[in-house]
């Protein structure tokens, strides 16, 4: 293509307002919730993590693509945002391992992606006025048809993405002799979530989304995990169900952001949708187990009520956003359950929380001393 005579492209959020771009090169037009991710590297990490899944991604980092692409740095089997709002898009990339150009990338997928928009200003625009669906048209679309066919998007709150991105059939990561087994529940599991496990001497079992408790235990593993995906927790009855009979059979339980908030739904604590939610790799979060300060990767739209969970006999704060207060993390005073509402495993982001793994090892080990 002609990198120089790209066509106009347009971004329409649902209230009207318009931002003017170009199109990469890929026609066409897509719908989501926008949303922003202030992380100023990783970008194919964000645009392969399935909890982006049916959301419109704006970078704040003025240069997407400079690095190219690389095969073996995505977090699933393909991009899942829904289309890509950028400044400067470089169709050259100056990388020794990459495997080619992001465009390529992108082209191979059909993700649709606009540039030259003034990011500040709409990242400004999206924390004023919240997040809302949205979408991108770089194929001469009237304005009057977008915002018919925008009127009929669904909104985030209420929607169930999970059985969207989750496996279809259960499958095996890691070592089959390894010391401990785990049974997870895909959400919309990141490949780094399995890395992690895995490097701590874990064989695991992955497990689709609508799995019962019975499919989980029938692996008869040492403890279970419920990981993070896309959407609202409100419509997630079967993952629920599964996290109250692990908690009432008193099993090992691990939950990072959505799995964070099935297990806050099955305690009873509501979840609601946040104004904007916090995407990027530079979250700060207190421990208030140790004081200690830790920079988070986060990428969540949703959160479990505070003042519900500080109310509740049965669980105590153990993590909170410094930003705004909201609950982080959480433990049940009483059985083998802790959860986060980041990203432990990073990819990408700092390593500050990796030590979490460590726990839920930890929390293994123990509960396999009280069965002796």
């Amino acid at each position: 293509m002609n990198y120089t005579t790209r066509k106009q492209a347009i971004l329409l959020l649902a209230d009207g307002t318009i931002f003017h771009g170009k199109s990469i090169g890929i026609s066409g037009t897509t719908f989501g919730e926008v949303c922003f991710n202030t992380g100023m590297t990783g970008y194919q990490e964000i645009f392969t993590d399935t909890s982006y899944f049916g959301q419109i991604m704006v970078a704040t980092n003025a240069h997407i693509g400079n690095y190219g692409f690389n095969d073996q740095e995505i977090e699933s089997d393909s991009v899942k945002i829904a289309g890509l709002v950028c400044k400067n898009f470089s169709f050259n990339y100056s990388r020794y391992d990459a495997s080619g150009s992001l465009y390529d990338y992108f082209e191979k997928q059909n993700l649709i992606a606009i540039s030259d928009v003034d990011t500040r200003a709409l990242v400004s625009y999206i924390r004023d006025n919240g997040a809302q669906n949205a979408v991108i048209c770089t194929d001469g679309t009237t304005i009057q048809e977008l915002k018919l066919q925008l009127a009929n998007v669904p909104d985030m709150k209420g929607l169930e993405l999970a059985s969207k991105v989750s496996t279809k059939e259960p499958y095996f990561f890691g070592n089959e002799n390894a010391t401990y087994k785990i049974s997870a529940l895909d959400l919309g599991i990141k490949k780094n979530i399995l890395r992690n496990l895995a490097k701590r001497d874990c064989y695991i079992k992955i497990f689709p989304f609508d799995s019962t408790f019975d499919n989980l235990k029938g692996f008869n593993p040492d403890g279970y995990f419920l990981s993070n995906g896309p959407g609202d927790p409100e419509p997630l009855f079967d993952a629920i169900e599964v996290a109250k009979q692990i908690i009432a059979e008193n099993l090992p339980l691990f939950g990072i952001c959505l799995g964070h908030q099935v297990i806050g739904l099955a305690n009873g604590i509501s979840t609601y949708k946040m104004f904007n939610g916090h995407r990027g790799i530079n979250h700060p979060v207190k421990n208030l187990i140790t004081g200690k300060g830790e920079i988070t990767s986060q990428n969540h739209g949703f959160a479990v009520v505070r003042e519900e969970l500080e109310k509740n006999p049965d669980l105590e704060i153990t993590h909170e956003h410094l930003n705004d207060g909201t609950v982080a993390g959480m433990r049940m005073k009483s059985k083998n359950c802790f959860s986060v509402q980041y990203h432990p495993e990073a990819s990408p982001g700092p390593h500050d929380s990796s030590y979490l793994f460590d726990d839920f090892i930890d929390i293994i080990q123990k509960s396999k001393l009280q069965e002796l």
